[in-house]
This record gives structure tokens, C-alpha cells and sequence, in this order.
């Protein structure tokens, strides 16, 4: 258990309330069909398959073409700036089950989360305090699982 979670930290304050505030920044995709009772979501998306914990509840994600904030949580220290002269482009890839690693673009910064572009966007929260980053830097990330996806209507 992390410091944060014992001090009753969080990110959000209702699941419909974040999917709101970041809906902007929802990924398209294809979410596929699970069976009954997962809470995992398969959704393809900038040519990977993510699975998601489903903070939309058991029967608002459908299978077919679909939008999601995808929301990672940073493993500590995890968010690194990059110099000011980089020019490696977009990069994601997927870390076991349900995490990702890479390198993006920087288009908002809010409170202890920070919104990514590496080839779909990402809301990445941290419960420890986050490098001084702008919209515009680039960054690279790595999160620890499980990746969490909110149905955006």
C-alpha cells in the first residue's frame, strides 16, 4: 500500500465527473466484446490493444467503435522531461497486462495528472509530486497497472 493510499489521496471524485473533465482528450477505438462479468475492457487503439479496468460500469462500453479516456497512473518518478531539442516522435507501447511505457507530447497539465499524446492520448495521474512540465514539452512515462478506461457518451 503507498503512502497516498493511506493518506486517502485521489485522483478523481466520481467516475462520470473525470470521464467529463478529460473527455476532450478521449481516445477513438474499437472496444471488442468481453465476456459477461469482466471488468477488463479490450480496446484496440493506435494500432495496440489495451486492457482497460472499466470505471464505466458493467454494461455502458459495447463492442464496435468507441471513445475512452484512458487514465494510467505514473509509477514514481516515472515522468521524465525531455530536452527541449527532442525530436524522437510519438512512441507507446504496452508493459505486461495492463501498463504502458513511451514518450509524448505534453497537451495539458492540471493538478498531480498530466495529458500525453503518444499516438492516442493518455490522462496520467501521479500521487507523488510531477516534474515542471507544459503543454508543448515532451516527456517520457511509464505506468503500473491496471490502465483504467471511461466510456465517453
Amino acid at each position: 500500500m503507498t503512502e497516498a493510499v493511506r493518506a486517502g489521496m485521489s485522483l478523481e471524485t466520481s467516475e462520470r465527473e473525470f470521464a467529463a473533465r478529460f473527455a476532450e482528450f478521449a481516445a477513438q477505438g474499437t472496444l471488442y466484446p468481453v465476456r459477461e462479468g469482466s471488468p477488463l475492457l479490450e480496446f484496440g487503439v493506435a494500432g495496440r490493444v489495451l486492457y482497460l479496468f472499466d470505471r464505466s460500469g458493467p454494461y455502458a462500453a459495447q463492442p464496435g467503435p468507441a471513445r475512452l479516456v484512458v487514465h494510467g497512473v505514473l509509477e514514481e518518478g516515472a515522468l521524465q522531461r525531455l530536452p527541449a531539442d527532442f525530436s524522437g516522435g510519438e512512441q507507446v507501447q504496452v508493459v505486461g497486462v495492463s501498463g504502458v511505457e513511451g514518450r509524448g507530447e505534453v497537451l495539458a497539465v492540471s493538478r498531480q495528472v498530466v495529458v500525453v499524446r503518444a499516438r492516442l492520448p493518455l490522462v496520467l495521474g501521479a500521487f507523488s509530486p510531477l516534474p515542471v512540465v507544459k503543454p508543448g514539452d515532451w516527456v517520457s512515462f511509464r505506468t503500473a497497472p491496471p490502465l483504467h478506461g471511461f466510456v465517453v457518451a
